[in-house]
């Protein structure tokens, strides 16, 4: 990190995944002592995604080997997770898992062993299973721009001490991508049909990154599930001033890229999406895989009072991993790769 000028995507890049980033600095809490995702809130997410991936395994017919990707697997908490939830399960699965790490920061001490651990996705159309990206994109570092006070649409360029200032106008592909997926920062003219003209100080950010790097993502799989859950909006509800945002211990800070804390902002999950790919909200996607909420029947409080205090417990952990002002309102990608796994994660309305 410098004092030079530079783009929001250079600086968080540094920040993050630099010598001594935020994300690969040696020692440390890791991810988990900034803030908190649903892989911490509560095992049960990592349960339903181990039920995803019994399903995934299943409309496969059962391969020989199965692969579990965790794609920005933190300190590989979500596969230690699912690991421990397929213990004890009927079937072989187990036996057949494969499950991968993908992540910039070095191998944790005392991870399990079955984990593999790599800084690079799999290679295009060699694993056939599931992918997950849990919190991944909105950490794909991206560019943010703002419209100046005549209304043109500029990059924003910032300093490692987070000092910001306006930089040159916004052209080429990333012109096209505000177009298509930003309208109220549709640069230049012809606008898109309904687009007014930009609002001086609007924000926002190019998703152009993202998108790539999730299509990369999903070409690792042969056959299977990919799914990306995260922080997000779509077209019809861009934020006016973007969400480029800091985390750090715990609480939402200014966002500073001096590698001393988070830097992150909200992933347009359908400018991401394939052709075969659709949207959901968390709440939906965990309730098709049993993570309800729902109380227990006060009447087992008599019958069994431990067994009512862990039903208890369970239900407020699902309540808050499905809130849809909180965790539940996350978005969910979820796009299949070849037509065994099509009809997953269709909840009902």
């Amino acid at each position: 990190m410098t004092s030079e000028w530079c783009g929001w995507r250079d600086a968080a890049e540094a920040a993050l995944y630099g010598p001594g980033g935020f994300y690969t600095r040696p020692g440390g809490p890791g991810p988990a002592g900034h803030f908190r995702t649903s892989v911490h809130a509560s095992p049960l997410f990592a349960g339903a995604v181990a039920r995803l991936l019994r399903e995934v395994d299943a409309a496969l017919g059962h391969p020989d080997e199965l692969a579990l990707v965790d794609v920005g697997a933190g300190r590989g908490e979500l596969l230690a997770g699912v690991l421990a939830a397929l213990e004890n399960t009927p079937g072989d699965l187990p036996a057949r898992l494969r499950p991968y790490a993908v992540e910039r920061a070095a191998r944790p001490d005392r991870l399990d062993p079955r984990i593999g651990w790599s800084a690079r996705l799999p290679e295009p159309g060699s694993v056939v299973g599931l992918l997950f990206a849990n919190e991944w994109l909105d950490n794909v570092p991206v560019d943010v721009v703002e419209a100046d006070e005549d209304g043109v649409v500029r990059r924003v360029l910032v300093r490692a001490d987070g000092t910001e200032r306006l930089g040159g106008e916004v052209d080429g592909p990333d012109a096209a991508w505000l177009a298509r997926w930003w309208p109220g920062l549709a640069p230049g003219e012809p606008r898109p049909s309904g687009a007014a003209p930009p609002v001086p100080g609007t924000r926002g950010e190019i998703g152009r990154p993202r998108d790539a790097a999730w299509a990369r993502a999903v070409r690792c799989l042969d056959a299977g599930l990919a799914v990306a859950a995260d922080y997000a909006h779509t077209r019809a509800d861009r934020p006016p001033f973007g969400t480029l945002t800091g985390f750090r211990e715990g609480r939402e800070v200014p966002p500073v890229p001096d590698g001393t804390a988070d830097v992150t902002a909200h992933v347009a999950l359908d400018a991401c999406a394939g052709p075969a790919g659709r949207l959901l909200s968390q709440r939906a996607a965990l309730r098709s895989l049993g993570v309800t909420g729902r109380r227990p029947p006060l009447a087992l409080a008599s019958t069994d009072p431990a067994g009512y205090v862990r039903a208890l417990s369970a239900a407020g952990a699902a309540a808050e991993l499905t809130d849809p002002a909180g965790l539940g309102g996350f978005g969910w990608l979820v796009e299949p790769v070849g037509a065994e796994c099509a009809e997953l994660l269709r909840p009902e309305a």
